[in-house]
């Protein structure tokens, strides 16, 4: 079982500032530990590193205890409703036919409204993984939720700095 510790310090001096990131974006912030955690793991998924991954949701078990269960599964739901979506409505937004955008999506995402944490933490989950695969119409939408379910920019704004670092981190881990 890998330890954040241990894929920290698997990362090259080129990724320096990286290994010091991944530390500090995981602690603190505006983020509830089941908000940053979750965010994390998701992240971890989208990101597509193996040991990264493993290091992270092991942490996230350590830090949230027996809350991590639910927060690791809506995670784990976020990235691979994302990997759908994402592709699905950046096409939309990049092709930027109407014709396109009236025609039903005709995709579940039933997991969207059947979450095990809270809706507006799912969305920030579903956002901070957006913001990896660089879906702007998702981002849009997301980051609209979750400022009307009461979250802050502050909160967006930490979760894209996780999505960030983890991202740099599964770059540095395969260079």
């Amino acid at each position: 079982m890998a330890s954040l510790e241990v894929v920290r310090s698997e990362l090259a001096d080129a990724h320096k500032d990286t290994r010091l990131n991944l530390s500090a974006v995981l602690e603190g912030g505006s983020l509830t530990p089941e908000q940053r955690w979750g965010t994390a793991v998701a992240c971890a998924f989208a990101a597509r590193n193996e040991r990264l991954k493993e290091a992270i949701v092991n942490e996230a078990k350590q830090a949230l205890g027996d809350k991590a269960t639910p927060v690791i599964e809506d995670a784990r739901a976020a990235a691979s409703l994302m990997a759908m979506n994402n592709v699905f409505y950046r096409f939309r937004h990049m092709v930027g036919k109407e014709s396109y955008a009236t025609k039903r999506a005709g995709l579940r995402m039933n997991r969207l409204a059947q979450v095990l944490t809270n809706k507006v933490d799912f969305e920030l989950v579903c956002l901070a993984v957006s913001a990896i695969n660089g879906c702007e119409m998702c981002i849009q939408s997301h980051e609209k939720v979750v400022l009307e379910g009461g979250l802050s920019e502050e909160h967006v704004h930490d979760a894209v700095r996780i999505a960030s670092v983890i991202h740099a981190a599964a770059v540095g881990l395969e260079s």
